[in-house]
């Protein structure tokens, strides 16, 4: 995961466009929910930039395993309870409206348990009624291993990062192998990371909703084309 290159996230993706995201998703919120939704648990939200794009709209909370993210997440969003935990087996003993997982960091499962584990956990947290919202990553027929490196540069001022990437697989598991060059007025540094995400396929994720106890659709283009998966807890009986 974000080993090394946790404090430079915001920078690498400044150009993500956090905000769009948020009317699409408070749009999903709106067609699927039958009642308005006031609570909302974004799952490894990173460094809290859809929070802060979602705060007008919702009482918000937030988990994420990395410290150093939260970190950033604290400085960002004052009012906004932020948890340490895995999504895997997080709990905080309280229900939400709408939980979510954006920006398919539900990928870094690599297991079918690994997968069950994470939406069990996540609908846990769903009340009656409402909605978990998980954007995966690419399926295994849509995932291209060319051989070709890909890079990403950012020329900031005081900051520069040259970002060299290469794409794998190993059987149900992607791979990126990430090499980063940061130049800032203290220093240059190098340093790798290897990220790692399963492979599922739509059925697979959509038989993680129904065991977890959720009714779930798919929308192929979700919030940034890779799909969405939007599971609602029916209500009590």
């Amino acid at each position: 995961m974000f080993t090394k290159s946790a404090r430079y996230y915001d920078a690498i993706y400044a150009q993500k466009d956090y905000a769009a995201e948020a009317e699409k998703l408070r749009a999903f919120i709106g067609s699927h929910m039958h009642r308005p939704a006031r609570t909302l648990l974004d799952v490894a939200c990173g460094s809290g930039r859809h929070l802060a794009e979602l705060q007008p709209w919702f009482e918000l909370e937030g988990v994420d395993l990395n410290e150093e993210l939260l970190e950033l997440a604290r400085a960002r969003l004052a009012n906004v309870r932020l948890h340490r935990g895995d999504m895997r087996s997080f709990e905080l003993a309280q229900l939400f409206d709408v939980v979510t997982c954006l920006f398919s960091a539900i990928g870094y499962m690599t297991t079918r348990d690994d997968l069950h584990a994470a939406i069990t956990a996540m609908a846990r947290h769903v009340a009656p009624g409402g909605l978990l919202i998980v954007e995966p990553w690419w399926p295994p027929e849509n995932w291209v291993v060319d051989g070709k490196p890909r890079a990403l540069f950012i020329d900031g001022p005081d900051l520069k990062i040259a970002r060299m990437s290469m794409s794998g697989r190993e059987e149900d598991v992607s791979t990126i192998e990430l090499h980063f060059l940061i130049g800032s007025p203290d220093a240059f540094v190098h340093f790798s990371e290897q990220h790692r995400f399963g492979l599922f396929t739509t059925e697979e994720h959509l038989a993680a909703f129904d065991a977890a106890g959720l009714e779930a659709s798919h929308d192929p283009a979700g919030l940034m084309g890779r799909g969405a998966f939007i599971g609602r807890k029916p209500d009590p009986v």
